[in-house]
């Protein structure tokens, strides 16, 4: 792609911008195709048409470019990490989290150096890949302590900066900490939380497809949180059946044909269907069945 926007959608179509490539990639095309919006990427095409007579136009980027796009306007919505967009210092509006890409954004240190305050760095120098975070993040910190803290971008390796030397401390992302501990640093502050989000321009006229795109992927992520859960149980053992069953909002409730029998369905988290069996079992339910959800709307 060139810095200028893409210019190869459709006239009047929406255009959505996701990362081109790498595990958020994949990630997000698992997400769309779950949430019916499909598509056909030729080869070393960054543009793709939506199916199924949806008027959208994915566009292929790299991750830290999207909220740029996003926030000019040349873009209606896009998925990106809201450390991107912090660091672009664009005004986008936080459509909804999406639950993947969690990390964090943090001030780290060699572990020798026993920094206990991110203050003693105060006047030092750091590396990052985030250099606007950064030197937001330490203005601060420069004016508490009348120090001038010097912030270099690096686009890579940053956590090898401290051991050539370069740095006395990194601001990088921290997802498991392995590659942070292998280099010998340690955590001293955390600057931010971020994970992926659907994010929108706020002038976008499309506020009716990026609303479209919303609810389905609202409704993806339910599905692969939830399962249903129904069973059969006697209306004197309802209530306590409920405090197990409660639902993600209330439960669906039928009556049987066999006198004081109801039929109970209700949203369950998947990591808790296991318990929840068992204790609904214990209450004196029948006819317990768990159903896998493909798709949903709340």
């Amino acid at each position: 792609m060139s810095a200028s926007a893409p210019n190869s959608s459709p006239e009047g179509y929406c255009k959505f911008a996701i990362p081109k490539k790498g595990r958020l990639y994949e990630k997000v095309v698992k997400m769309l195709k779950g949430a019916g919006i499909e598509f056909n990427r030729a080869d070393r095409l960054d543009v793709a048409i939506c199916k199924a007579g949806l008027p959208i136009t994915l566009i292929f980027l790299p991750a830290k470019d999207i909220a740029t796009f996003v926030g000019k306007g040349d873009i209606d919505v896009g998925i990106t990490g809201w450390d991107v967009v912090k660091e672009s210092g664009v005004t986008v509006d936080r459509v909804m989290d999406l639950g993947f890409g969690k990390c964090k954004l943090s001030v780290q240190a060699p572990v020798v150096k026993k920094i206990t305050d991110v203050e003693m760095l105060a006047g030092k120098r750091i590396a990052t890949s985030f250099p606007e975070t950064t030197k937001e993040f330490f203005k601060l910190i420069d004016e508490k302590k009348g120090t001038n803290t010097t912030i270099s971008f690096i686009s890579g390796s940053v956590e090898a900066a401290c051991g050539l030397g370069l740095a006395d401390a990194v601001v990088d992302l921290v997802e498991t900490g392995t590659t942070m501990r292998a280099a010998g640093l340690e955590v001293v502050h955390e600057v931010l939380e971020t994970e992926a989000m659907l994010i929108a321009n706020p002038n976008s006229t499309h506020k009716d497809l990026v609303d479209l795109i919303r609810k389905r992927l609202e409704g993806f992520i339910t599905a692969t949180k939830y399962c249903l859960v129904m069973y059969n149980i006697s209306e004197d053992l309802l209530p306590k059946a409920l405090e197990v069953s409660p639902g993600k909002r209330s439960p669906t409730i039928t009556n049987l044909e066999a006198d004081g029998m109801k039929a109970v369905s209700s949203l369950v988290l998947k990591k808790e269907v296991p318990e929840k069996m068992d204790a609904l079992h214990d209450i004196g339910a029948t006819d317990i069945l768990v159903l896998e959800l493909e798709n949903s709307r709340m």
